[in-house]
């Protein structure tokens, strides 16, 4: 089985410890070390990990000792995609049934409109209606969406008039 970072490196402590101990040491270089191991931060993982030990040492169980930014197992990360996936798919059709109500009421209010005048006023009210809720173009989209027009008919009429005089002088090389 792999080991965590930080077995690997309580490992290495405990090798340092025993040639420092072996070799006798000069009591001011393990004076030097013991204050530079107090000085050095451990990092967050590593912090994590004994911590999580520690408590599993004091009878916890694991699932207690998980932290939330802890990493999940495939099974759960399934879960919890799925409960996304089905709250966005309750969402979305609340949303389609809000705008299918909205819908509804405004053909109500239409035709409780078209109800009140008569059939030639209401359709020329409706038709200002419609009119108003265009997205007219500005100046700019305008001559771009005409210039567009006006080469793709040239372009067009240029391949046809090809095609039709390669067929004509067909036509007439057989007959």
């Amino acid at each position: 089985m792999a080991k965590s970072r930080a077995q690997r490196k309580a490992e290495r402590r405990a090798r340092e410890a025993e040639e420092r101990q072996r070799s006798g040491g000069n009591g001011r270089k393990s004076d030097s070390r013991a204050q530079h191991d107090t000085q050095v931060g451990v990092s967050g993982d590593v912090a994590e990990v004994e911590a999580v030990e520690a408590g599993i040492a004091a009878g916890a169980s694991e699932a207690d000792l998980e932290t939330p930014d802890a990493p999940k197992g495939r099974a759960q990360r399934r879960a919890e995609a799925k409960a996304a996936k089905q709250a966005e798919k309750r969402q979305r059709e609340e949303e389609k049934r809000r705008e299918r109500q909205q819908v509804a009421k405004r053909q109500k209010q239409a035709q409780a409109e078209k109800r009140q005048r008569g059939g030639v006023i209401g359709f020329l009210v409706s038709c200002w209606a419609e009119l108003r809720k265009v997205q007219w173009p500005n100046r700019e989209t305008l001559v771009q969406a005409t210039a567009v027009t006006i080469i793709f008919v040239a372009v067009a009429a240029t391949y046809l008039g090809a095609l039709d005089s390669a067929f004509s002088f067909l036509i007439k090389q057989i007959l």
